[in-house]
């Protein structure tokens, strides 16, 4: 097979992360190349990640102290929803299992049965991150006081830019090859309508077999060139408009947690790094003027801002097709998620997975761009309709956007799985869906939408049996976060790989 010649339009954390990884795997022969312009920043919204990223960290040999060091990075244990079923609620959305089930039934008929009875706890009680987030207390590894247990997953909070560069490090070792300079024109085969090459502002051309388009917003290839097409999302999520500043941390302690607190027109993030906090406010331009969402969100900093906000507009949603013709689209190129649940960059690794798994074998063959394509918009549209269910399970009805969101029609896929809870407790993931059934039972219990009866096997075992079963399994947990290091002294352990990231 002749190899191939992939050209990467676009750097970021996108072109970045494709390169890096691309320059690892593919077979010899084949080349990488990356064209990207100085003089065009790049959208920093993908500082908070989900488990998933350690996988490809550890896909590309990343030593995770390094990694911390290098990109200023902590650690992620789950989400913070504050205000977002009514003001003063609180609820977490933490990474892993919650509780354990019972031979064929799942943990939340026990729990649910349990909490009828006066004899269990708050479902993040049976939670091993939320309970050791909740105690600033951190450990990487097995647990260390059952075999009941399993390993506690984690995430990162990241800079964005400092990510970026440190992949562009390792890929440039590996043999990737960068190009300065600004695309001005995309150079099609004038018969069968592929994507050749790219004509820089300079004159130089760059031709290339194959092309991933990580331009950001501009969607230079897929877009300007192939007119692939868009599916919006704003009936759903409405949100539209991003303000983002970093600020200084305050006198509280580190928290290992993303943190997302409703608003009147939307909601804010709160993203600890070590060197700072990374604030946004993400909105609905019909419910809010730009200038009142900047005074929202600099009114509610931990420390003094450090730079001018940053502005984005933007419109959820997706290409119609990620992959047309020889070119596959990431990051913001291929679409736009709301980023409440912190997928941006997942969706990106999730992207090149597939598309090493599909790697055109010297010619882009219909069917296997439209199998990647089918793939793409089962995770992104499953993903949508976990989000939408944030909007709206709310008992918030103080402003006319949350009025809205509660008001709104959802998609079909959506309100089956809300019934089917609502129904008997049921929750089933379907095929690679992302979100787990404990995701969706966080969600669904924290979001106010409660079951009108458990499943009747929970009714198997005695109430005596049952308060031992959730007691123990709350003693389980709380012994297992009780030998944990505190999260401050996690952070200072990681720290002497300065000298190596550098």
């Amino acid at each position: 097979m002749k190899p191939m010649q992939i050209i990467i339009i676009g750097g970021g954390t996108a072109g970045w992360m494709a390169a890096a990884c691309l320059g690892r795997f593919l077979p010899a022969g084949w080349t990488v190349t990356l064209v990207e312009s100085d003089a065009i920043g790049t959208v920093g919204v993908g500082e908070a990640t989900i488990p998933q990223i350690r996988l490809f960290n550890e896909a590309l040999g990343i030593d995770e102290d390094e990694f911390l060091t290098a990109t200023q990075g902590t650690i992620k244990l789950g989400i913070e929803f504050s205000d977002w079923t009514r003001p003063g609620h609180r609820y977490m959305h933490a990474f892993g299992a919650v509780g354990r089930g019972i031979g064929l039934l799942e943990f939340q008929h026990y729990w649910l049965r349990a909490r009828a009875a006066a004899a269990a706890g708050e479902l993040g009680a049976y939670s091993l991150n939320e309970r050791a987030a909740h105690a600033l207390r951190m450990q990487r590894g097995a647990p260390r006081t059952s075999s009941h247990l399993l390993e506690m997953p984690y995430a990162f909070h990241f800079d964005a830019a400092l990510y970026a560069a440190y992949l562009r490090r390792r890929a440039e070792a590996g043999g990737v090859q960068r190009i300065e300079g600004m695309v001005a024109a995309v150079v099609r085969d004038g018969e069968g309508g592929d994507v050749t090459g790219v004509t820089l502002a300079d004159g130089r051309d760059v031709a290339g077999d194959f092309f991933i388009d990580c331009s950001g917003f501009g969607a230079l290839l897929i877009e300007g060139a192939l007119a692939t097409g868009y599916d919006e999302w704003a009936h759903w999520l409405p949100n539209n408009r991003a303000i983002a500043v970093p600020c200084a941390h305050g006198d509280a302690p580190q928290r290992p947690w993303t943190g997302a607190t409703a608003r009147d027109a939307g909601w804010q993030w709160r993203i600890p790094l070590q060197h700072r906090i990374g604030n946004g406010y993400v909105y609905c331009s019909d419910h809010i003027s730009d200038a009142d969402a900047e005074r929202t969100l600099l009114a509610n900093l931990d420390g003094a801002p450090q730079a001018e906000p940053n502005r984005l507009r933007f419109v959820s949603g997706k290409r119609r097709r990620m992959w047309n013709r020889n070119v596959v689209a990431l990051g913001l190129a291929s679409g736009f998620m709301e980023p409440l649940e912190s997928t941006s960059i997942h969706l990106v690794q999730a992207g090149i997975s597939r598309l090493i798994k599909m790697l055109p074998a010297g010619v882009t063959d219909p069917a296997v761009a439209a199998e990647y394509n089918r793939q793409s918009d089962f995770e992104w549209e499953r993903i949508r309709d976990f989000i939408i269910l944030h909007f709206k399970a709310t008992e918030r009805r103080d402003t006319p956007y949350w009025r809205d969101r509660a008001a709104m029609a959802v998609p079909d896929t959506l309100a089956a799985k809300i019934e089917l809870f609502r129904a008997q407790g049921l929750i089933f993931r379907e095929h690679e869906e992302l979100f787990t059934e404990s995701g969706w039972l966080q969600v669904l219990v924290g979001q106010g939408i409660a079951p009108r009866r458990w499943h009747p096997l929970a009714d198997g075992i005695g109430e005596a049996q049952l308060a031992q079963y959730m007691a123990g399994i709350s003693l389980m947990i709380e012994r297992e976060v009780d030998q944990m290091q505190s999260y401050d002294a996690f952070l200072t352990a990681t720290r002497p790989a300065a000298g190596a990231a550098a």
